[in-house]
């Protein structure tokens, strides 16, 4: 299958795209990896985003979907691949009709995780990092530490990253709204738009989303 996960900042869509790749045997797309991999490995895409990103620009589109495009001509995503981060906009969705249209390809689903706007502010605005450990996460709601502001592993300091205060969490939503949101109505009008609930556990998610690409009623 060839599929587009799409939804909000905190809908869970790492942790989902994880799950359903294993399920679906198919490779797990990220952008967040695509700009890891290529700056580290200093190909020439790499280079050129790292320029964009050391200036403080945001990496164009055409360089992303270069990436993208690059990604998806490996072997394993022959048979292939859910995509997660991109496209992030029409203009990359347009671009990347046109890419699979060009090895006579398409896409089977575009699955759009739904989170109430409060629920993402809570589930981001709650998280707790170990300062001596940024594996070490907590929830002040979900996953509370014994101690209020102790890690349980270590005994490190928790700390709310500058990036999880309310504040950014809403702009970095209306940046979706204004930016991303509008791909979901791209996708309805081709028919490729499935819907789920992200709200509950984990596994429970997992399931739905794999009824709902196999198109069993729920």
């Amino acid at each position: 299958m060839r599929i587009v996960l799409v939804g909000p900042p905190g809908a869970g869509k790492g942790t989902q795209a994880a799950f359903l790749a294993k399920n679906l045997l198919i490779p797990h797309i990220s952008t967040g990896d695509l700009f890891r991999a290529n700056i580290s490995k200093q190909t020439d895409l790499g280079k050129l985003a790292k320029s964009y990103m050391d200036a403080g620009n945001l990496v164009p589109d055409e360089v992303t979907i270069a990436m993208a495009k690059d990604r998806m001509e490996q072997s394993d995503a022959v048979n292939g691949f859910l995509l997660d981060g991109f496209p992030r906009n029409v203009s990359q969705a347009e671009a990347l009709d046109e890419m699979l249209k060009a090895e006579s390809m398409k896409l089977d689903a575009v699955l759009d995780l739904e989170v109430p706007e409060d629920e993402v502010v809570k589930r981001i605005a709650g998280r707790r990092i170990c300062r001596n450990d940024s594996a070490h996460v907590f929830h002040v709601t979900y996953q509370p530490p014994k101690a209020a502001g102790v890690c349980d592993a270590c005994g490190g300091e928790l700390y709310q990253r500058d990036d999880d205060s309310e504040e950014t969490v809403r702009k970095r939503l209306e940046v979706y709204h204004t930016q991303t949101e509008p791909i979901i109505d791209y996708y309805k009008a081709q028919g490729l738009v499935v819907t789920i609930s992200a709200l509950g556990k984990v596994e429970d998610v997992t399931g739905k989303a794999m009824a709902a690409l196999k198109g069993d009623d729920e």
